[in-house]
C-alpha cells in the first residue's frame, strides 16, 4: 500500500478495472470513466480498503460481490444515488475522494494492490485508542494506589490497637513509599 500514487498510476487502474469487471450500477461505471478522464480529480480520488469515518467516499462493487452495487457517503450521510455523487464531485472538485472497490479476488489483485492508500483516519485512530489505553492505565494504577492505601491505613490501626510497634513500623514504612509515588 504506496502512500503516494500518482494520477497515470490511478487512470491506468481505472481503465483497467472497468475493461475486466462489470459493475453492478452502470452509473457507478459512468461514474469511474469520469473521473478517470480529469487529472485534477483523479489527483483527490483514493483507493482504500476500509472507508470507515472518511468524511466522503464510494463504495462500488462488481456484479461478482455481494456488497451493495453503489454507495456515496459524505459527512456520515449515505446516498445511493450515483447522480448524487456525481453532482457532489463535480462541484467540488478541491476534496478528497475515497473509494473502496468491492470485487472477486480483490485481495490478492497486483493491479488494486498497486493504487491502495491508506485510510488516514485508521492512524488517528490508532492514536486515539494509544491514548485511551494509557489513561485506562492511568486510572487503574491510582486506583490500585488508592486501594492499597486504604488497606495499610486499616493494618495501621489494628497495629496500633493491638500495641504491636514492631508492625506499625513496617506498615508506617510502606505508608510513606505510597505518600511518595502519589506525589
Amino acid at each position: 500500500m504506496g502512500n503516494s500514487v500518482t494520477v497515470s498510476e490511478k487512470k491506468e487502474f481505472l481503465d483497467w478495472f472497468l475493461n475486466h469487471y462489470e459493475l453492478q450500477n452502470k452509473g457507478a461505471a459512468f461514474l469511474l470513466r469520469f473521473l478517470s478522464s480529469d487529472e485534477k480529480l483523479l489527483q483527490k480520488v483514493h483507493f482504500v480498503e476500509n472507508v470507515r469515518l472518511l468524511r466522503k467516499c464510494l463504495i462500488i462493487s462488481t456484479k461478482c460481490s455481494k456488497m451493495p452495487s453503489f454507495r456515496f457517503i459524505k459527512n456520515k450521510r449515505m446516498d445511493s444515488d450515483v447522480e448524487t455523487a456525481f453532482f457532489d464531485i463535480k462541484f467540488s472538485p478541491n476534496e478528497d475522494i475515497y473509494i473502496g472497490l468491492y470485487f472477486k479476488d480483490q485481495n490478492s489483485c497486483p493491479e488494486y494492490a498497486a493504487v491502495l492508500e491508506g485510510n488516514p483516519m485508521e492512524k488517528q485512530d490508532l492514536v486515539q485508542d494509544k491514548l485511551l489505553g494509557l489513561f485506562a492505565e492511568i486510572l487503574l494504577d491510582h486506583a490500585v494506589l488508592d486501594f492499597k492505601q486504604k488497606q495499610l491505613y486499616k493494618q495501621i490501626d489494628e497495629a496500633l490497637a493491638a500495641g504491636d510497634r514492631e508492625a506499625f513500623l513496617q506498615l508506617s514504612e510502606q505508608w510513606r513509599e505510597i505518600l511518595e509515588l502519589k506525589k
